[in-house]
């Protein structure tokens, strides 16, 4: 690695230029500018949209459909089996069960996008949880500092393997699987010097809410329409600065289209939760933990699809030596792509204590990092690097947990659980090589 990336080349020393051999496959960002002639007439022809749509799949950039074709097929497939699966009940034990795994495969991507891998997500998502749980039970602490110092404990790990992979030029694989057993062994210390037999419980009654707590049916349609409403005004604005600014920009048939579907997964969303699917006593409402991850989802997004450091993630994991030459500091945004992982996990930890009441000695990190992998990419994401969204990480994780769940109702043993998981993503990694190759051959 280049001394000028040690040092951390000023990102303004130069422009990127999109013209640079190798940067041609960069993850787009809706508003950066590309080399190649631009289409007007898109934003004005539906038909022809269609055609430019239908050209990428064909080589290859079909997006989300295969996940989103796969959930499908899970889902009809397990409700055939059981009428059960797509009771409320169900569905809503489903997405916080897949809340996880959803997280984790956000922590996940930071990395990927630059064609790394953090094996210790799992692990260190089991020390944001433990942290938490110490500061609220042990020393009395109030929630949300218990919250900040679990997630910023997990910042300073990711840090910390950001350092080692950037400052000695360590392969990540390494640095995070010897991660992975370092805090395995951490967490055994936390909870054995914290904990009774083991465990350590958990008593706020905030922090069990968060992964176990619901919003008021009324309040539930509240954040639905603010929340569409935010999201459509984006969508609606951003295409037209675009169509204004003479971009490439979608139909404004699409536009709509893109709204209409929001609003109505939003509506089956509340529609779903506020079924009182209570045995003894009513249970209503959108669970906390639906918001966190929507939220975490929104965020990550915008971070990562619509700034300078999204952008220069997807040319560092395209083609490195391209982006440093293109003035990038390849060193500070690993140190932060690395730390947002960390960050993410802590997340993901504090979810999984709350949804549990506790943490224990007995966190299977392992496993978790796998289904952190998996989620992102199943979802799409790839191991090459240069390409991967958060919603890949929902999709993926839904996935994984409509696997889970599903063969929990059928009363499946946990070994056709792992197996069928690895086949989904052994299809998935297939899936991304070919398009790969799709690509390259359509170049």
């Amino acid at each position: 690695m280049a001394t000028d990336e040690e040092q951390g080349t000023a990102e303004s020393a130069r422009p990127l230029q999109t013209d640079i051999p190798g940067t041609a496959s960069v993850e787009p960002d809706d508003d950066t500018p590309v080399t190649q002639p631009a289409l007007p007439e898109l934003s004005e022809s539906l038909g022809e949209y269609i055609r430019v749509v239908a050209k990428r799949i064909r080589s290859g950039e079909s997006g989300v459909l295969p996940v989103l074709g796969g959930l499908i097929l899970l889902v009809i497939i397990f409700q055939v089996q059981d009428s059960v699966f797509l009771s409320a009940g169900n569905l809503v034990n489903l997405l916080v069960q897949g809340s996880v795994f959803v997280l984790l495969g956000m922590a996940e991507i930071w990395v990927l996008v630059l064609g790394e891998i953090d094996l210790s997500v799992g692990y260190v998502a089991g020390i944001g949880g433990t942290v938490m749980a110490i500061l609220s039970t042990t020393h009395g602490l109030p929630w949300w500092v218990a919250i900040l110092g679990a997630i910023a404990s997990t910042a300073v790990i990711g840090a910390v393997w950001g350092t080692l992979v950037i400052r000695l030029r360590l392969p990540s694989f390494v640095v995070t699987l010897a991660g992975l057993l370092g805090m395995e062994g951490v967490l055994l210390y936390l909870v054995n010097a914290n904990g009774t037999g083991g465990t350590i419980r958990i008593t706020d009654p905030v922090l069990i809410d968060i992964a176990n707590g619901n919003l008021s049916t009324v309040a539930g349609w509240i954040v639905m329409i603010v929340s569409v409403a935010l999201v459509g005004g984006v969508i609606f604005f951003r295409d037209r600065h675009r169509r204004m600014s003479g971009l490439v920009a979608p139909p404004l048939v699409i536009s709509v289209l893109k709204i209409v579907v929001i609003a109505a997964a939003g509506i089956a969303l509340v529609l779903v939760c506020n079924t009182d699917r209570g045995a003894l006593i009513p249970v209503q409402g959108v669970p906390y933990v639906v918001l966190v991850v929507l939220g975490v989802l929104g965020v990550w997004t915008f971070l990562l699809g619509r700034t300078r450091f999204g952008r220069y993630l997807y040319a560092i994991g395209n083609n490195a030596e391209a982006a440093r030459r293109a003035g990038i500091s390849l060193g500070w945004n690993k140190q932060w792509a690395f730390t947002l992982t960390g960050l993410t996990a802590g997340i993901a930890g504090v979810v999984y204590a709350s949804r549990l009441g506790s943490i224990s000695n007995n966190i299977d990190g392992g496993t978790l990092v796998l289904y952190a992998v998996a989620s992102a990419v199943i979802g799409g994401a790839s191991l090459f690097g240069g390409r991967g969204k958060m919603v890949y990480a929902l999709l993926g994780g839904l996935v994984i947990a409509t696997i889970y769940n599903g063969m929990g109702l059928l009363g499946l043993a946990a070994s056709y659980q792992y197996m069928v998981t690895a086949l989904v993503l052994v299809a998935a990694v297939t899936i991304d090589s070919l398009a790969r190759r799709g690509r390259t051959t359509g170049d």
